[in-house]
Order: C-alpha cells, then structure tokens, then sequence
C-alpha cells in the first residue's frame, strides 16, 4: 500500500509540471543577445599585466648636493659647431700678441689725443671718488664698480679679473659682440654687448671667460674688421659662416 501511495504522489507531481524550480514553470531559454554576450566572453583575449618597471629619478637636495644613489641630472647645453677649431686658430693667428689692445696700458689714459674728451671727464670724477671712499684703491664688487661715473660692465669685469682675480663674466665690447655674431657664437643673433656677454656666458666654458676678451678684441683689429674683414687672411675662413656670405 505505501508503494501505491508514492507512486500516486509521483504521477500527480508529473501532471501538475512541478519540478526542480519550485514554482511549477520551466526556464525560459536564453535570448540570441545573451548567446551573443556569452560567445564574445568566452573569446576575449586575457589581458596580460606589464611587469612594473622602476624609474631611476636624479634629484638634488634644497643644497643644491647630489644625494646619495641618485644619478646625475642630464642637462642639454647649446654650443656653436667647431667653435674649439675656432678658438685654437684664432689663438693661433693672435701668438705674437701685437695687436694695438696689447700695448696699451694706464699711462695712455691721461693723454688726451688718446680718448674723448668724455672719458677724461669720467677719469677725473672717478678718480676723486675713488680718494674719497676707497682711501684711493677700487672696489672690490662689480655693483660699486659699475657705479662709477664712465665704468660699464665690460669694464667693470676687466677690473675684477685684473686688480682682484676674480672671474666675474665675459668683457664684452664692439669687437667681442661683432666677432661672436659673425662666427655664430650665439644662439640667435644679438644687438648688444651685454646681450652678448650673456649669450656667451651659457654655454663658454668659465675658465675661458677672462681669456676671450683680449682674444677677440685683438682678432677684430688685425683681421676681423668692422669694415672690409681680411678674410683672406683668416684661418676661419672656411669656418665662419659670415665668411661665407661676404
């Protein structure tokens, strides 16, 4: 009779469509968009994590020291194409040091068919000055050296390199700031001396800077003239760009 029993209880469950899911109604099939989403995860490519690399970073502590296990900073300096050809022919166009600027010295500033009248002038009034606050020496900073009535940077750096043996930047004058714009000793053309001497001085070695000025200044008055340049006659011939156009 129990047999009976659940073989009763089994045919009534069949009839009524009960099964597994407890509510009597079978899954619905999955729509083609779902296939769809389905098949395209089951081919998406597995991304593959990239192994972290390690950057080397060089830094420099607030006093300007290079810390321990950092490496060096890599710094792009601009300088001009065979400018060290430049300078060794140059210096050897200017070894016998006959140029005009390497015979003057302080025994031509007093005479008076030498410079202007203004430069005279100027002598006179720093000349007083220099008795009254500095007990007859010159100062010792390139501010109270400019600060004199006539002394301009060129001048003033002259003088710290000479009387004080410190480099303190380029002497730069006519014959400098012409020389360095010929052979493209600056980055972009420049309009004055003190354009110059900055445009130099970020890229010239500093144990050059005080060597230069007589250099140059003596190259301008045997060769590289203002007017009419002996080219012909200069080693840089085939160097200097400005050359080329003359």
């Amino acid at each position: 009779m129990m047999a009976a029993a659940r073989m009763l209880r089994r045919g009534q469950s069949r009839a009524t469509g009960v099964g597994s899911w407890g509510n009597g109604e079978e899954p619905a099939p999955p729509g083609n968009q779902e296939v769809a989403a389905e098949s395209r995860k089951s081919h998406r490519p597995v991304k593959r994590q990239r192994k972290a690399q390690r950057l080397h970073v060089a830094y420099e502590d607030s006093h300007g020291e290079k810390s321990e296990g950092a490496e060096p900073l890599a710094v792009t300096v601009w300088e001009p194409q065979d400018w060290c050809q430049q300078l060794a022919n140059i210096r050897t166009m200017r070894n016998r040091k006959d140029a005009p600027v390497d015979q003057l010295g302080a025994e031509h500033c007093c005479d008076p068919s030498a410079p202007p009248k203004s430069k005279v002038k100027f002598i006179k009034q720093t000349s007083a000055i220099l008795q009254q606050r500095y007990d007859g020496d010159i100062p010792a900073s390139l501010a109270e050296l400019v600060a004199l009535p006539g002394v301009g940077p060129k001048m003033a750096h002259l003088a710290m390199a000479v009387a004080w043996g410190t480099v303190s930047g380029i002497a730069v004058d006519t014959h400098v700031h012409r020389i360095a714009n010929r052979l493209r000793w600056t980055r972009r053309m420049t309009k004055s001396p003190e354009e110059t001497r900055a445009a130099l001085e970020e890229w010239l070695p500093r144990e050059l800077w005080h060597e230069i000025n007589g250099l140059l200044v003596g190259f301008g008055q045997q060769i590289c003239l203002p007017i009419h340049p002996r080219c012909q006659a200069c080693l840089n011939q085939a160097l200097c760009p400005a050359a080329q156009s003359l």
